[in-house]
């Protein structure tokens, strides 16, 4: 069981953390026909979009209520009503997701009582669904806004089944948290598929953010769960949630529409989708699928062939909490050990992470301790890429920032393919350690002792060095 700590430091150096804003207008972003719009400055916006592009290299929707000094200080009713107003005359969203920063939460604006104005002033709006989060920058992580933005779609969207109507055992709802990208939802997708089942996902980010190009510009999102089917997910007959910062929403649907929920803290590894599949036959009352019994044999095989690179190693991670377990647990099934651990927010999983103790920190107390030690492999997001290049081991990069990278929404790290692919991705890395981490004759003069066999880079199977072959 690992001890939970906090950093008391005055300042973060480094920053891990993204703030609950962002997180909440990504969930937002998963929807269709939606607009985010965050209430507050426009650099608040401004920064979540920069980094929402350079992530997933796409035309990112999102707006603002540009709030300037003297609105911050009245009240933003006024912003409000006209950023609504604009945004449905010159976008026609089936939906406007609102997410409060940490400016307008400091004033204390009464933003669903702003949204109860607007609708009694502008009844054209009524056909727009008006969802609002309270998302405040100065606490929490990307991960609660993700969360509490799912929560909010849920109480605001879904209905509950009219009576004598009876619901539809095929029909599941899938609630994936911030941690699983568009390429995994596709693979989750197949596989309820496989058992005859039909997921709706709340929300989608495969169908807005996986690249793909419309026929025609939108303004809005290009695609994503609609409000209709959000609407209709009172009528499943399972909720799926998958990580634990989605309970509250599971929950929330389970008391609205009374919807029975199964929670699955992670889909990373065998034990974890054994899991699940043992599940999805037995709500289906299907055998599993052949080409899914191969897959996990693949998976045995794979952990067989990658314990030797990964068994043993020292790795530091630094993550979200949902997506920080599910590595860690992954790793350590391995035979990894985490030796250093750092996430941003609080979360039950951190208690039972295979690690003697977990830090709420920064980049900087990652780096620290991954030093301190003695770490082989750094996985984090892009911005842990100068730490692990003063630490001289390799970065594995993983969640969100990942803009030196292409592919981030495509990576798949759930299922039974996607974990034998996380393994061997991994176990490449730590095998070609030595190639790219070889001392450089200058080392070698300052410290005569390394061995001459480590100045050259190793020869590759074609008889020329590495050094060669990269240009």
């Amino acid at each position: 069981m690992a001890q939970l700590h906090k950093n008391a430091k005055a300042c973060t150096v480094n920053p891990l953390k993204m703030s609950q804003p962002i997180g909440g207008a990504l969930a937002f972003m998963g929807m269709r026909g939606c607009m985010p719009l965050l209430h507050g400055s426009q650099g608040c916006t401004s920064f979540g979009l920069v980094l929402f592009v350079r992530h997933f290299r796409e035309a990112i929707p999102l707006q603002t209520t540009a709030m300037s000094e003297v609105a911050t200080v009245l009240g933003g009713y006024e912003n409000v009503e006209q950023a609504i107003c604009n945004i449905a005359k010159r976008t026609k969203p089936e939906m406007i997701g609102i997410c409060s920063t940490g400016v307008t939460e400091t004033k204390g604006d009464d933003v669903q009582g702003y949204i109860r104005l607007v609708r009694e002033a502008h009844p054209e709006l009524d056909e727009i669904a008006l969802v609002y989060v309270s998302t405040p920058d100065f606490k929490d992580a990307f991960q609660d806004g993700w969360a509490k933005a799912v929560t909010a779609m849920v109480e605001a969207l879904v209905e509950a089944p009219p009576a004598g109507v009876a619901r539809d055992p095929r029909r599941i709802n899938v609630l994936p948290g911030c941690h699983i990208t568009p390429g995994d939802i596709d693979e989750l997708r197949d596989l309820f598929e496989a058992f005859g089942l039909l997921p709706t996902f709340l929300p989608d980010l495969s169908g807005s953010l996986d690249g793909h190009i419309p026929d025609d510009f939108t303004p809005t999102t290009i695609g994503g769960t609609g409000t209709e089917a959000a609407r209709a997910m009172g009528l499943a007959g399972w909720t799926i949630a998958v990580g634990e910062q989605m309970r509250p929403a599971a929950q929330a649907l389970e008391r609205k529409a009374g919807v029975p929920f199964r929670l699955f803290d992670r889909l990373t590894g065998l034990d974890a989708n054994d899991r699940l599949i043992a599940f999805l036959a037995e709500i289906s009352g299907r055998p599993v699928p052949a080409r899914y019994r191969r897959q996990r044999g693949q998976l045995v095989d794979a952990m067989l062939d990658g314990h030797f690179h990964i068994g043993g190693r020292r790795i530091a991670i630094g993550a979200e909490p949902d997506l920080l377990f599910a590595m860690a647990a992954m790793l350590h099934e391995m035979g990894a050990e985490i030796c250093a651990a750092v996430t941003t927010t609080q979360s039950p999983l951190l208690e039972r992470l295979p690690s003697t103790d977990v830090l709420i920190g920064d980049l900087e107390d990652l780096e620290t301790r991954a030093a301190e030690a003695g770490a082989d492999l750094l996985i984090t997001h892009s911005h842990g890429r100068q730490a692990a290049q003063r630490l001289g081991i390799p970065l594995f990069r993983m969640g969100v920032p990942m803009f030196d990278w292409l592919g981030a929404g495509h990576l798949v790290s759930v299922g039974y393919r996607g974990t034998r692919d996380l393994i061997f991705a991994i176990g490449n890395m730590l095998m070609h350690q030595h190639f790219h981490h070889a001392p450089t004759p200058e080392t070698w003069r300052e410290h005569p002792s390394a061995p001459p066999a480590a100045i050259s880079p190793a020869p590759t199977p074609s008889g020329h060095s590495e050094e060669e072959l990269v240009p």
